[in-house]
């Protein structure tokens, strides 16, 4: 994993790697039309808008912060599944809230779940773990931290 400027740049080859793509993605908003799985090239491929909480205050001074649009790619998807999310729906959005990894469970690859709000999620069932998060553009402020129950 690596940091290059102010752009993130991150790579996860097993589950400790994800759990920080997963706290970079979180609270991420997802254009259900940014989402795309190619089956030839075994990849599942999505733009999100994220929160950048490694470089905004985090000590609760409601300053808000800033977000950024990243390009997330997931390599060696053989299938994909979905609850409560209808692909066909182009112009809505999720907030995503983590992204984990297990084996599967007869021991041929790894599932990776994509956890929304709204008790939506995506699995993916890959021959291996392979993760890409990259960010693009410039960030741009917000006023908006986003706040959980626990905060």
């Amino acid at each position: 994993m690596s940091e290059s400027g102010s752009l993130l740049r991150l790579k996860a080859i097993d589950s400790d790697d994800l759990a920080v793509i997963s706290g970079a993605l979180q609270d991420a908003i997802v254009p259900i039309g940014d989402m795309s799985y190619a089956p030839g090239d075994r990849q599942f491929v999505f733009a999100a808008i994220r929160y950048c909480w490694e470089r905004n205050d985090t000590g609760g001074s409601g300053r808000g912060g800033e977000r950024i649009n990243c390009g997330v790619t997931i390599s060696n998807v053989e299938n994909v599944r979905r609850k409560g999310i209808d692909f066909g729906d182009r112009g809505a959005f999720l907030s995503l809230l983590a992204v984990s990894a297990a084996e599967s469970d007869d021991g041929s690859g790894t599932t990776v779940d994509l956890t929304f709000s709204g008790d939506r999620a995506i699995r993916l069932e890959t021959s291996g773990l392979l993760c890409h998060l990259e960010d693009f553009g410039e960030p741009w402020p917000t006023r908006w931290r986003p706040r959980h129950a626990d905060d």
